[in-house]
């Protein structure tokens, strides 16, 4: 530091001073004749400091300072020379202020000059260092996926991937798997770990010798129809909604430039697998096991319209999305469709229309509004297929019969014929009144007029009445 007073032609003599703020020592020239008192600046700590001068006529340090000064002016030269340097740079622009009067302004001057511009952006450049260490070190799990995943470059996208992170907070508590983590559970992805393979990708059977897990390993194909956005949904989703009734969503992994989702395992896979894919040798499923199932699923429908908030529309409710326990206990998966729904005065959220023909309700396929009574829609299909044992779209059948819903409509008018649509696997072992019960339920779900259909909530109070 050097003087704050530019006046120095009236005496030459130099002195170490001691800094009281941090004791460093500061090489100052003295301002005025001997004796006087003035205000220096330490080049360690910039604090300002009052010192006496050393040199001249009416010097008043003692011998014991002037040696010591002395000394450390020898051991020390060549670092002062180094700060003498810089004491004159730094302290060069406040010179003059020290011939002012130590006024209210004069002291915000001062502030303001040892906060200089430059000062300032070192400032701010250590604290943006700091914070960016501070991110690599601490990764959050949904943070690092939204980041390993390569979204494109539209502000939609990227408002859709600040969204997920937002209502994430970065917590959630999903595993992050490796992919040969993966690859030795399933002893490379081997056919005869097969258990499904659909439009998005194949599902495989795993186990992980460490945990003692058997486990569901969901590999998307990089071409299939379940995007980038669409996984980042089923890992949100699936992570923060939690129900009997809902699949348990494992871990994930986006290592090796793969999109792989891991759940717990279901051992007797799917609706689809049991009503639908029969094979000569299989069971059809009872007719109690059928109400159990459609109450399982009405149930996970139920949580996320009136549990969670905000309330989730599944969009995607069919056969092959619900799986099924050991017990024939219904869970819903696959999650990569499910929407945030309307909340406050919104009736409806507008999107594109997505999900399955044959389960979609006709007002969201005309219109792109999407509402809660959408899956009360395709619920009322599914609980159609599980009384008829018929598909959605069954293309072998005859024209009029392909469509259920339109096969359905003419026979739901006259009561006489509702043994009729019940499945000829059941053999008529079926409760008459259960059977009644179930196809007006399905009926009232399926009202072209969306206002028409009951709540969900109302369906599960139905289903679980004796009659069923």
């Amino acid at each position: 530091m050097g003087l704050l007073s530019s006046s120095s032609r009236s005496c030459s003599c130099k002195k170490l001073l001691v800094c009281t703020c941090c004791c460093s020592w500061v090489r100052g020239v003295c301002a005025m004749r001997c004796s006087c008192k003035s205000l220096l600046g330490c080049a360690s700590c910039c604090s300002w400091i009052r010192a006496v001068c050393g040199g001249g006529g009416g010097a008043t340090t003692s011998a014991r300072e002037a040696s010591s000064s002395s000394q450390e002016t020898t051991t020390s030269e060549a670092k002062k020379k180094k700060k003498r340097k810089w004491v004159r740079g730094v302290c060069g622009k406040a010179a003059r202020e020290a011939e002012e009067p130590l006024t209210m302004e004069t002291m915000k001057k001062r502030k303001s000059t040892a906060t200089s511009p430059e000062l300032e952006k070192n400032k701010w450049g250590t604290k943006k260092i700091w914070r960016k260490k501070k991110g690599k070190s601490e990764p959050s799990g949904l943070a690092s996926l939204v980041k390993d995943i390569s979204l494109s470059n539209s502000p939609k996208h990227r408002a859709a991937a600040g969204e997920i992170l937002r209502i994430g907070n970065h917590n959630i508590p999903s595993r992050v798997f490796t992919f040969r983590q993966l690859a030795d559970a399933t002893n490379s992805f081997s056919p005869e770990n097969l258990l499904g393979e659909g439009g998005f990708g194949r599902v495989y059977r795993g186990y992980i010798p460490d945990t003692m897990e058997v486990i569901a390993v969901k590999q998307l194909d990089k071409d299939g129809l379940q995007g980038n956005r669409e996984f980042l949904v089923e890992v949100l989703m699936l992570c923060l909604l939690h129900h009997p009734n809902l699949v348990t969503l494992l871990g994930y992994s986006t290592d090796c430039d793969q999109r792989i989702l891991v759940y717990e395992y279901m051992p007797l896979g799917s609706l689809q697998d049991h009503l639908l894919d029969l094979t000569p040798n299989s069971q059809p499923l009872s007719w109690h096991t059928r109400m159990k199932i459609a109450v399982g699923a009405a149930r996970g429908i139920e949580y996320l319209h009136e549990i969670a908030n905000p309330p989730v529309i599944y969009r995607d409710l069919k056969a092959s999305n619900i799986l099924l326990d050991g017990g024939f206990n219904a869970k819903l998966s696959d999650f990569g469709l499910a929407k945030l729904g309307p909340v406050g005065d919104k009736s409806h959220v507008t999107t594109r229309v997505m999900g399955t023909y044959g389960y979609c309700a006709p007002e969201y396929a005309m219109t792109g509004k999407l509402t809660k009574m959408s899956d009360i829609y395709s619920f009322g299909v599914v609980l159609l297929e599980l009384i008829t044992g018929r598909r959605a779209i069954d293309t072998t059948k005859p024209t009029r019969e392909q469509i259920l819903v339109q096969w359905a409509a003419p026979l739901f008018r006259d009561k006489k014929k509702f043994v009729k649509m019940a499945d000829p696997l059941l053999d008529r072992k079926f409760p008459l009144k259960g059977l009644y019960q179930a196809l007006a339920i399905s009926s009232m779900c399926l009202q072209e007029e969306a206002s028409s259909r009951p709540l969900i909530s109302d369906v599960v109070t139905a289903l679980t009445t004796k009659k069923c």
